[in-house]
């Protein structure tokens, strides 16, 4: 074989040796711990199946206009169990609310003889519950005079009821308990009716009664355990 041939044999076969060295140590610093790990899947938050603005929000607020007065009721969880998308059918659950009307006729800071006055007589709150079985339980009732059980001990009062023409006055109920529920609930809904009486006008002795009426839908996840209760102070809410 020429002298020049066998040059060119030598070094390609140099080459071949070397590539295959290479991958021999590449294949033995490998190891099955080296394969790579897949990311663990963060667990998705609980998907509630019953729609609830109160759930979603971690509040309710509704508006309902009676001849310009705004009635204003608003419901939350409170700091017992503040966290609505751990709501399970097992355990208490609170929740607080109040109602207030404001005289949108006159302006927010208007002086408050300009503004007619609305007295709240009786609060009554129903419940039903929404199950996969399709029975129906009602875990929370209420039917009182609203100056009895508010949280002011002392309204201001009259024959009508209570006060609760903004900012003068309010009612107001804390710590609400919704217990336990049927394992295939998916939802409450708290059916709400205030029995109210209305000025005609500013400084009119003149009444007429209405009924405020509110529904609000609470969702309920399924699980096992019971909702978690916190302990709190006294004049939490």
């Amino acid at each position: 074989m020429p002298t020049a041939l066998r040059r060119r044999v030598s070094a390609v076969v140099a080459v071949l040796v070397a590539l295959v060295m290479l991958t021999a140590c590449s294949l033995s610093d490998f190891s099955p711990t080296d394969t790579p790990q897949a990311s663990p899947t963060p667990t998705p938050s609980p998907t509630p199946t019953f729609d609830s603005q109160f759930t979603r929000d971690g509040t309710f607020q509704s508006h309902v206009d009676i001849d310009g007065v705004d009635f204003v009721y608003t419901i939350w969880p409170t700091k017992s169990t503040p966290r609505t998308n751990l709501w399970f059918p097992k355990g208490n659950k609170y929740f607080s609310f109040t109602l207030q009307a404001y005289d949108l006729d006159q302006e927010l800071r208007d002086k408050f003889k300009t503004k007619r006055k609305v007295w709240l007589d009786r609060i009554r709150v129903d419940s039903e519950t929404t199950t996969k079985s399709g029975a129906v339980e009602r875990p929370y009732q209420l039917n009182a005079r609203a100056k009895r059980i508010t949280f002011d001990p002392e309204p201001v009062t009259n024959k009508n009821g209570m006060l609760i023409t903004s900012p003068k006055g309010a009612f107001e109920l804390r710590n609400q308990q919704i217990g336990d529920l049927a394992m295939d609930t998916k939802g409450v809904t708290l059916i709400f009716r205030a029995t109210v009486w209305i000025q005609r006008s500013a400084g009119s002795k003149s009444y007429y009664k209405e009924t405020i009426r509110q529904s609000v839908p609470i969702a309920i996840f399924q699980s096992g355990q019971p909702t978690e209760v916190t302990k709190i102070p006294v004049n939490a809410n």
